[in-house]
């Protein structure tokens, strides 16, 4: 489970119990047996919601949770989906990456304007809800859009240079909201 880009996860209990000299001197050697590893599952919660949304006549249907803050629908990307559905004309026929994408509300939106969109985040758990939504749209609704998902933590000029081989036109606009 863990690798380079990922710390360990890991859960330390320790239970304050009265203790004799010795049960005090035989818990400070087996310190180490305190540490108890736990996978991924016991800190995600993998349980979506499909959700819909409205934006003036467009209905998108996501995969989201209410509760982790990583995996909701900020209210930022709710207004700026209000203004591009308002003024759509800036978003025909260009191509669009947007930052911090999250379950991935505005690009998906953006996807029914565009020629290509490019979503990002950091999180791979963000980036798993966020190519599901991608699918799911692709699923229900046919669309010209090529619609892709890419890691990128800012900053990070390997996973910059990564984007921009794969896409050398480069990007006609850069979104973001709650960033």
């Amino acid at each position: 489970m863990p690798d380079n880009t990922t710390a360990e996860l890991a859960c330390h209990l320790r239970f304050p119990l009265p203790l004799s000299d010795h049960a005090r001197k035989m818990q400070k050697e087996d310190e180490a047996d305190d540490t108890i590893c736990l996978d991924e599952s016991f800190f995600v919660n993998r349980d979506y919601d499909l959700t819909t949304f409205t934006f003036g006549s467009h209905v998108l249907n996501l995969f989201c949770l209410r509760s982790a803050s990583r995996q909701l629908v900020w209210p930022g990307a709710v207004l700026l989906n209000d203004y591009l559905t308002k003024n759509a004309e800036i978003l025909e026929g260009h191509s669009v990456i947007e930052l911090g994408s999250g379950v991935g509300i505005t690009g998906i939106l953006c996807g029914r304007f565009c020629q290509k969109v490019v979503l990002t985040d950091h999180n791979e758990e963000v980036l798993e809800i966020m190519k599901k939504n991608i699918e799911l749209h692709l699923s229900s609704e046919p669309s010209s859009c090529a619609l892709t998902a890419e890691k990128l933590e800012w900053g990070n000029s390997v996973q910059i240079s990564e984007i921009l081989q794969k896409h050398p036109e480069g990007f006609d606009l850069v979104l973001g909201a709650d960033i």
